[in-house]
């Protein structure tokens, strides 16, 4: 059996207030979850509630098949607590909506503490053209799981 370690990318995390955060997490086993429309609508749901609650603010974001890569912006609380309620709230939607049990998503995530001088709409393109980079689509537009505030 693989045995993944993506549970150590938390060790001595920290996170600030107003930090902006490029996060990237997996399906439990990389399973294409979302290869169903209606499951990765629960997960664009999830990341619009958190941003509409003005828990984070979402910058961009694209759900893919087993994945997905979310720039998010923290307010009051801890990016474990923000990425611990997506999780949660969206595996227990997931599951419902899928009629399964267990685990949606692998217990880490990797996240990279966006500097200043780097250039938010540039990494808010790189983030939806993955389905480009992944020979899904022809063109950005056309794929349905993603979104941005600059494009």
């Amino acid at each position: 059996m693989t045995r993944f370690h993506s549970d150590r990318l938390r060790q001595g995390r920290y996170s600030n207030t107003n930090q902006i955060y490029l996060i990237t997490t997996v399906t439990y086993l990389r399973r294409s979850i979302f290869n169903d429309f209606i499951a990765g609508r629960i997960i664009v749901k999830t990341m619009k509630q958190l941003h509409d609650s003005e828990r984070i603010t979402s910058l961009a974001f694209v759900v893919m098949a087993d994945h997905i890569h979310w720039l998010i912006q923290l307010k009051n609380e801890s990016l474990d607590k923000i990425l611990h309620a997506f999780k949660g709230v969206s595996a227990k939607q997931v599951n419902q909506y899928l009629g399964t049990q267990g685990k949606l998503w692998q217990a880490g995530y990797h996240d990279h503490a966006v500097r200043k001088e780097e250039d938010l709409p540039n990494i808010a393109r790189y983030i939806v053209a993955n389905p480009l980079r992944a020979g899904l689509v022809n063109k950005v537009g056309d794929y349905p799981l993603w979104d941005a505030v600059w494009l």
